[in-house]
């Protein structure tokens, strides 16, 4: 994973120069770009924290950036520079899925503030799905038999019932709850429950 940071892309080298001094005074780090064809040829999917970007620069524009990066399927947050006649136009990119835009010429601090907000999001979004793919590899790890066991065991059922439904011997079920229990990392079958509970 990369570095959090703001992407800023701008074709105005006065403007990417005064959004990266701003950022740094605020103890947000940056990289700046003077194109979408620039930071999209440095684009993938380990980066973090958000994008800044322009709507209207000269090669590509900055909604055809934002479509190639819905493409991409980047998560990134972006938060869209406008002129005063783009507003219809940024107001549809944030039906689109846009975090925020801001119309020139900035409010400075406000910027700021919704940059660090859209970076603490996409922290946490990284975070819960690094705990949602956690999740998914513990249960592919899992045997066929385990998974027979877990499904019985969150239905209530105790283990001299699911050997009975299993054939299998009461011995053969504790072996196999406990390393179920292992690999899911859980102690009790609540905790299972909890960690297994719909939209947690």
């Amino acid at each position: 994973m990369s570095k959090p940071q703001a992407h800023l892309v701008d074709d105005d080298e006065a403007i990417r120069d005064a959004l990266a001094w701003l950022l740094q005074s605020r103890g947000i780090p940056c990289t700046t770009y003077d194109s979408a064809e620039a930071f999209l040829s440095s684009w993938n999917a380990n980066l973090a924290g958000c994008i800044v970007l322009d709507m209207r620069m000269s090669g590509m524009s900055g909604l055809d950036c934002f479509d190639k990066l819905r493409e991409l399927a980047s998560s990134l947050p972006v938060i869209f520079l406008t002129g005063h006649g783009d507003v219809p136009l940024a107001v549809g990119t944030l039906k689109k899925g846009a975090f925020d835009f801001f119309e020139k010429p900035l409010n400075d601090n406000e910027l700021a503030t919704r940059i660090q907000e859209a970076m603490e999001l996409d922290a946490r979004q990284r975070a819960a799905n690094a705990t949602v793919d956690s999740l998914n590899a513990r249960i592919s790890s899992l045997t066929t038999r385990e998974k027979q066991i877990m499904e019985l065991v969150l239905a209530g059922k105790f283990n001299k019932v699911i050997a009975d439904e299993l054939n299998i011997s009461m011995r053969t079920v504790e072996v196999h709850r406990a390393n179920l229990f292992d690999k899911m990392q859980v102690k009790t079958a609540v905790e299972l429950a909890n960690l297994l509970k719909p939209g947690r």
